[in-house]
């Protein structure tokens, strides 16, 4: 049932909380499950892919206990050696789980959603590690996977499609017995790669890169044994949506917990939302605080989008209100995501009236007005809170499917009904 979003208030000043980043969660759920003692996660609320990967863990039988104060994981370096896991919708689990379990060893079968299924999964780079694969049916991700757990000590990835592969790899070194190399091919993004490197740094692992022309070979140093604690950031990804409030309604928004030391890339959003409106962002005891009172007028947000590719929506559906032209390149591998996301940016926009050209590797978006009309999520997420934005300026938008954000931000629209 469709959702119709309302005209929001312009000025004030609103403090908003949001759930825990689910990509440093669930990387850090796989560091601490397989690796030795107790680990307490630090973590506010959490969305439908960091429950996926709990009940993915829990068939691995890996203990997780839900406390007041976070997640407490009993670590293990023995796990289950035959289960079938179901990874569901989550990315993230449907690629570090099998990397992990194909370096361990084991008989694995893995299933996922119909969304999923439809998301490349890089098997070649399992069968590196060692392992054997057997489709079903030819489905893209319905597969068995049996690993003898020798895995080589140099272990190959292609990070050109998606860097989650490669992250996957990343952490399976650092769970295993010796150190090993992960040669990564096809380089281009980097920002969720230096959080899987800042991840096992912080518990006690180590990564030594060394490049030699397009290639990087990362040798991990595994974790000897889990840290007691570990404070989960707040999610970027859905900070912005909240902080593209600041032009759009000239409003002070804070974001509680958030730094500007953060691991995540799209922190270089947040910057570029506020120099390209002149706004301020602060560290306040709060969070960071952009302030967008004074604004002038939203300036455009074109650019590379390659290390910040989710907040691509996010200046698409700020875009028809742009001073000038939107021209965001660098965002190919949207494409394969959840849906094809530059596809649902020009569909979206033209239904709304708004001039978008569709490019290979980006979109083209000239400031037009916007008339009434329903968005088609496509099941996704982000597409679905990037673009009630819009909403919340003209008043005349409906988003068909908004329970599609409890995969990351269950409560985004009832926050969004306070404005």
């Amino acid at each position: 049932m469709g959702l119709l979003i309302g005209r929001a208030k312009e000025g004030g000043e609103k403090i908003f909380e949001v759930p825990s980043s689910k990509s440093i969660l669930n990387r850090a759920l796989i560091l601490a499950a397989f690796s030795e003692g107790d680990a307490l996660l630090r973590v506010s609320d959490y969305g439908e892919d960091a429950s996926v990967m709990l009940s993915a863990l829990a068939s691995l039988g890996i203990s997780v206990e839900k406390r007041r104060e976070g997640l407490l994981v009993r670590g293990t370096r023995s796990v289950c050696k035959a289960a079938s896991v179901d990874v569901g919708s989550a990315g993230t689990a449907a690629r570090f789980l099998p990397a992990v379990l194909a370096v361990k060893g084991g008989d694995y079968v893995f299933s996922a959603s119909p969304q999923m299924a439809r998301r490349p999964m890089d098997l070649g780079s399992l069968q590196s590690a060692g392992a054997e694969i057997f489709r079903a049916d030819g489905a893209s991700f319905l597969f068995r996977m049996v690993s003898k757990g020798r895995a080589p000590d140099r272990l190959e990835v292609s990070a050109g499609v998606s860097t989650q592969f490669a992250s996957g790899l990343l952490l399976a070194a650092a769970v295993g017995d010796r150190p090993r190399t992960v040669v990564l091919r096809d380089l281009g993004r980097t920002s969720y790669l230096d959080m899987t490197r800042a991840l096992i740094n912080s518990f006690g692992g180590k990564v030594e890169r060394r490049f030699d022309g397009g290639t990087e070979e990362d040798t991990v140093i595994p974790i000897i044994r889990n840290p007691k604690e570990y404070a989960v950031e707040p999610d970027l990804s859905s900070a912005c949506y909240l902080y593209a409030l600041a032009p759009l309604l000239k409003m002070r928004v804070t974001v509680k917990e958030t730094s500007l030391s953060s691991v995540q890339g799209d922190l270089g959003f947040l910057k570029r939302l506020a120099a390209s409106s002149e706004l301020s962002l602060e560290e306040t005891t709060e969070g960071l605080a952009l302030d967008g009172r004074n604004c002038r007028g939203i300036g455009g947000l074109g650019g590379n989008y390659e290390n910040e590719s989710d907040q691509a929506l996010t200046a698409a559906a700020l875009a028809p209100f742009a001073d000038s032209v939107t021209e965001i390149c660098g965002i190919g591998h949207i494409r394969r995501q959840e849906c094809d996301r530059i596809f649902a940016i020009c569909k979206n926009l033209k239904t709304l009236g708004v001039s978008a050209e569709e490019r290979e590797d980006g979109v083209v978006i000239r400031p037009s007005p916007v008339k009434d009309g329903e968005i088609e999520t496509f099941g996704d997420h982000r597409v679905a809170m990037a673009f009630a934005l819009t909403g919340l300026k003209t008043g005349t938008l409906t988003i068909d499917d908004p329970l599609c954000c409890k995969k990351t931000f269950p409560r985004y629209f009832e926050i969004l009904s306070e404005l």
